[in-house]
């Protein structure tokens, strides 16, 4: 690639720390120079070497402590490299530790003013666009209050409000956003997916669903060496394989398959089990959310979205694997001739899970809904079972055909749910198992 289309160029780029046993020694070092060292050398980097094009989204992955960070710094020009260059083309915006850059004596409102102008934003862009950064950031009155009070969460709001009004050509996230609750997380999965469109997003976490569903291209640092570099779902398998050592793992003996698939009454058969130990996956349940982002030429009103039980009643908890139905009600204030009601479930990255609509069930006699009627839609199915965190339920209703449709409304974050406990040691979602066993051949041969 030329230079022209490179927006993130490191080339040899290394960083040693030096390590003291005792404060002292960093100030005898400073006098007796190179004749006695007193540190020991720890290098957080050693000869990494990469290239981002413009428009990518780059993915970088790693445990803990493998110099994600230390990269980002450099990266951002907060942290000098000991060897190496970063090349940048355009203006870089990042989202680190939280609270950085902040004064934590000063107010919000004053924090965002300095935090624009660091930026390069003049004076009169601040002004404008300061209405516009507290109302993302949905701090309330807390806007003017020191931020020395605020709680993390309210830290990534006020950090990322900012960075999304500062006309950034490069965008670097690390793992910040995790601190995030659920809405305004999806909120900012929302923003980062529409810059994807128009700048260079460099993402940096140790959670590779969130990089396979981000990233073009992802690179993989381990004890500050590149490991791997290339498309985002490669890469991440290789950092998968390392962390599961699969590589070590035994070749599946061959058996016998039943054909348990027609059971009209199947059970996972580990459920009584798994419901008496502290794996059940207890999922909570929050109230439905009318005000929250949406879009949609009209003509409906979502008036409610719940979670109930085979006896119709509001669930406030549902535990994984056991039936439920999502039910949908919405007012029409205009006639709807074919109306096609649908949802998603997203993690907090905003990956969709799973979801479904009306319009194959009606295909040949959509029901019309008349003005001011009040329809409902029920999906009725085992709740997945869902690895610890926070969810999100999208609501759609459109009037047409699934290929050439009108959307009426589509409710961004509707229904939130929240999974504290779980069995899924693996993978985005859990479905309960027909059958699982291990059969093993006699010795005889």
């Amino acid at each position: 690639m030329s230079s022209e289309e490179i927006s993130i160029r490191a080339s040899g780029v290394s960083k040693c720390y030096h390590m003291y046993d005792k404060p002292v020694h960093r100030l005898w070092q400073s006098v007796l120079g190179s004749r006695k060292r007193l540190y020991r050398e720890f290098w957080a980097l050693q000869n990494v070497d990469f290239a981002i094009a413009k428009g990518t989204t780059f993915g970088v992955i790693g445990k803990n402590g493998s110099g994600k960070s230390t990269l980002l710094q450099i990266v951002c020009g907060t942290l000098e490299a000991t060897t190496g260059t970063v090349e940048r083309t355009g203006k870089v915006a990042a989202l680190l530790e939280l609270g950085a850059g902040f004064n934590p004596e000063f107010t919000g409102r004053q924090n965002a003013i300095l935090s624009g102008g660091i930026y390069g934003l003049t004076t009169a862009e601040i002004t404008e666009r300061l209405p516009s950064i507290i109302e993302f950031a949905e701090i309330g009155e807390f806007i003017d209050r020191p931020v020395k009070t605020y709680s993390s969460g309210m830290f990534v709001r006020l950090a990322f409000s900012v960075i999304t009004h500062v006309d950034a050509d490069i965008l670097v996230i690390d793992e910040a956003l995790a601190v995030g609750d659920a809405q305004f997380t999806q909120k900012c999965m929302r923003w980062l997916r529409e810059f994807k469109a128009r700048g260079t997003l460099v993402f940096v976490s140790h959670d590779s669903g969130a990089v396979r569903s981000l990233c073009d291209q992802a690179m993989w640092i381990d004890h500050g060496h590149v490991m791997a570099i290339g498309d985002a779902k490669s890469v991440t398998e290789k950092y998968l394989a390392s962390l599961f050592n699969q590589s070590q793992a035994a070749p599946a003996a061959d058996h016998a398959v039943r054909d348990v698939l027609g059971a009209a009454d199947w059970r996972d058969q580990r459920k009584s089990m798994i419901n008496a130990s502290g794996l059940r996956n207890d999922i909570q349940v929050f109230h439905f959310d009318p005000q929250g982002a949406s879009f949609g030429v009209g003509g409906v009103k979502l008036t409610q979205v719940v979670l109930e039980d085979s006896e119709q009643r509001p669930l406030s908890w549902v535990v994984g694997g056991e039936m439920v139905s999502l039910v949908i009600q919405a007012r029409a204030s205009a006639e709807i001739a074919q109306p096609i009601v649908g949802f998603f479930l997203k993690d907090k990255h905003g990956q969709t899970l799973f979801g479904d609509n009306t319009y194959l069930t009606y295909l040949d006699s959509p029901p019309g809904v008349n003005r001011d009627q009040v329809f409902r839609a029920v999906f009725t199915f085992p709740m997945p079972v869902l690895p610890v965190g926070d969810y999100a339920f999208d609501v759609a209703i459109a009037s047409g055909t699934q290929v050439d449709h009108q959307q009426l409304y589509w409710g961004h974050d509707v229904l939130i749910v929240r999974s504290v406990s779980t069995s899924v040691s693996t993978g985005l979602v859990g479905v309960p198992m027909l059958e699982i066993g291990i059969e093993v051949s006699s010795d005889e041969h």
